[in-house]
């Protein structure tokens, strides 16, 4: 097989990586996790010429070679490992213009690796701004690589970069001089350490002898051949790396020097720094944090609206010409009240999922979204947990599931405990399709004051509730696991952008797909089985069933509608999906929910999402007339045995409360396990937060029945 040039997108935080990987491969991308571990890896696919496509990954951002974070230890293995799948053929190492000294750091290091290396300069119209002139040639010179601008945003400086892509890939690598020297090491001894290791460069030496009892891809016999060599020279760790990074940083003045210049003495205070004196105000910022997160509530309501309409209209319409179509028989029922019914169920949220990560995506382009996190970092301090646990707890109101990975990035051992502990807490992008049917249900469609919509705020509401339990178990554990390590959160603040658009779409169309496809996959087989169980029971029962009301219609011929469904409604009830349900319905009525709701409820422990497909079948299995009616007007007319609504405020409220605090969700206990390496703690987030959630909705319908 031919082999696909391969090339690594590698730079600081926030110096525009994610840009330029967006720019160089659009639609054409895919997430998974790197081999072993599960830090999230983006890769994609560019055209550079008509005849070289290449692959490339976006590997974790980092601020130097020396890894501090799980995330930042697979990018070092990648950049060490010369056997890896992932090691590149290039590597475009993104610096921040804006930043240049601290990012020439990391540049260096990656150039003492040996593979060939373009740096692409981002934010130069920040550095710009700040006063700062970069002469590029002579940095390209003084470096002895190619330096390119770039504004991947606007699209600048891509065809430049893919040329020099082309020229590299097609002539024979010539490393450069080394930009540390290791003049304090015995050239002998790097030797053999490269090759035991297989390694390319005396600097990936130096790696492997500063770092071998981490690194993966080493053996137990490499690892103590290494060993023994240390112990040879009297190899001290921390001086070789300060000796290191001193002489590093003191060539790079040296090039500073040289190739840039600054207008003013002190940097100018550009539009960020003053949008920040406002926004990051301790009273006004906090302020304007609640109205930007009403507003993107509010904007689910109100930019959905018209799209689930049309799908509920365009359902609704595919459901009654079907049944007007084919005859009566059991593949027409599970055609239309099995699958069609549970397919509507997640086409009609499509709209609100693709808007709230549309929205989230606007929030982080922008800037805003790290603003958040340092707003945040006292509120965390507060219930024992460090700055940088906010970024996994605001992933959670995307999906649990990624936002525990992301803990990885925290140093901290029992910070990060805590944070996997209480981020399922956070209400996550699955629990949206429960909130807004709910809401809609039981939330009349008013404003405060003319301008509040109630239904928004209350979403809100929900959002906070969930941030606010996450806080207070936070603040529990916290007191219960001691330890004495001590940890700072140091975060930098990018700059004020305008949203990349594309990008805004490529991820509103890629969240509508994974939860098309991936989610729904789960809910249409869960539906079908459901269906089944809706469907079938007892065969005695069932007969009983049919022979009364058979003598029932030839008695009262003019009542045959409303006795097929009544009819309908029986056998539901005595179906094994009836049985197991009102089976469950003793320990579900104290919160309001009848046996409907206790299926519900089970099935939905598979993902939450899994609620409106088993309210969407329930409503519609052995109904004619139901299978026509958007699942809305089902739950809302649906009725007790005595007549009186299901779904009533206080029902309404207490199931939204138990969906805000339940574990509802077997993808998030999985990689809990996974992440702690113990059942231990995901029985114990069950329990806690199943009692949790069960208490305060029984207390909620105690209030408001």
């Amino acid at each position: 097989m031919q082999h696909q040039y391969s090339i690594a997108l590698v730079g600081n935080p926030n110096s525009g990586k994610s840009s330029l990987f967006n720019a160089l491969t659009g639609l054409n991308q895919k997430v998974g996790n790197f081999a072993g571990v599960t830090v999230e890896k983006k890769t994609g696919i560019a055209k550079i010429s008509d005849s070289l496509t290449a692959h490339i990954i976006d590997l974790p951002g980092t601020y130097s070679l020396y890894p501090k974070s799980a995330d930042e230890q697979v990018t070092y293995e990648v950049l060490l490992n010369q056997e890896s799948n992932d090691r590149p053929d290039l590597i475009i190492v993104i610096a921040d213009a804006s930043n240049l000294k601290r990012n020439l750091l990391f540049c260096s290091q990656i150039i003492d690796l040996k593979i060939p290396v373009i740096i692409a300069l981002s934010m130069m119209d920040i550095a710009k701004q700040k006063g700062l002139t970069i002469d590029i040639d002579a940095m390209s010179r003084l470096l002895n690589i190619q330096v390119i601008a770039i504004n991947p945003r606007k699209n600048k400086g891509i065809t430049q970069l893919k040329k020099e892509i082309i020229e590299i890939c097609n002539k024979p690598p010539q490393p450069n001089e080394d930009f540390v020297p290791l003049s304090s090491l015995p050239q002998y001894w790097l030797n053999e350490i490269r090759s035991l290791t297989g390694s390319c460069s005396n600097y990936a030496a130096l790696h492997i002898a500063c770092n071998y009892t981490d690194l993966k891809f080493l053996n137990t016999a490499q690892r103590i051949r290494v060993a023994a060599l240390i112990g040879e020279i009297g190899f001290v760790k921390s001086k070789i790396q300060g000796d290191e990074i001193m002489e590093r940083y003191g060539k790079i003045d040296s090039i500073m020097k040289q190739c840039v210049e600054q207008s003013t003495p002190e940097q100018k205070m550009i539009i960020s720094d003053r949008i920040d004196k406002t926004l990051l105000h301790p009273v006004w910022g906090n302020i304007i944090l609640l109205v930007v997160l009403y507003f993107l509530f509010q904007s689910i309501f109100w930019l959905a609206h018209y799209p689930m309409d049309w799908i509920q209209a365009g359902f609704a319409y595919l459901s009654s010409y079907l049944n007007t179509l084919l005859p009566d028989n059991l593949l027409k029922d599970l055609l239309i009240n099995g699958l069609l019914a549970s397919v509507s169920g997640i086409a009609v949220f499509v709209p609100q999922i693709m808007i709230l990560f549309g929205l989230i995506t606007i929030l982080e382009d922008s800037g805003y979204m790290a603003r958040i996190s340092f707003l945040t970092d006292r509120i965390m301090r507060s219930a024992g947990l460090n700055g940088r646990s906010v970024m996994p707890l605001i992933s959670g109101m995307a999906c649990a599931v990624p936002a525990i990975m992301a803990t990885r990035t925290i140093q901290n051992r029992k910070e990060r405990l805590i944070t996997i502990m209480v981020t399922p807490l956070m209400s996550c992008s699955a629990r949206l399709p429960v909130y807004t049917v709910l809401i809609a249900l039981v939330i009349p469609n008013k404003s405060l004051f003319g301008i509040i919509g109630l239904q928004g705020l209350v979403l809100m509401g929900l959002y906070l509730l969930g941030f606010a339990m996450a806080l207070t178990v936070s603040r529990v554990m916290s007191w219960l696991i001691k330890t004495k390590e001590r940890t700072f959160f140091l975060m930098e603040l990018p700059v004020y952008r305008a949203p990349r658009w594309k990008n805004v779409g490529i991820t509103m169309i890629e969240k509508g797909k994974i939860f098309i496809l991936d989610v729904g996959k789960i809910i249409v087989i869960i539906s079908l089985i459901l269906w089944a169980l809706a469907s079938f029971g007892p065969p005695g029962q069932m007969k009983t069933i049919e022979e009364k009301y058979a003598n029932l219609i030839t008695l009262n011929p003019t009542q045959k509608v409303n006795l097929e469904h009544e009819k309908a409604t029986e056998k539901l009830k005595y179906s094994f999906a009836g049985i197991m349900g009102r089976s469950i319905e003793p320990v579900m009525r104290p919160l309001g929910y009848d046996w409907k709701i206790s299926i519900a409820l089970v099935t939905s422990f598979a993902a939450r999402e899994v609620f409106v497909g088993t309210m969407a079948t329930l409503y519609s299995v052995g109904d004619v007339e139901a299978s026509k009616e958007p699942l809305f007007a089902k739950m809302k007319e649906a009725k007790r045995e005595d007549g009186t609504p299901v779904y009533t405020l206080a029902t309404g409220l207490s199931l939204l409360i138990f969906y805000v605090f339940a574990m509802q969700c077997m993808s998030t206990l999985a990689v809990v396990k996974r992440e702690t390496r113990s059942w231990k703690y995901p029985a114990i987030q069950f329990v806690y937060m199943f009692s949790i959630a069960y208490l305060f909705a029984f207390l909620v319908y105690r209030i408001f029945c």
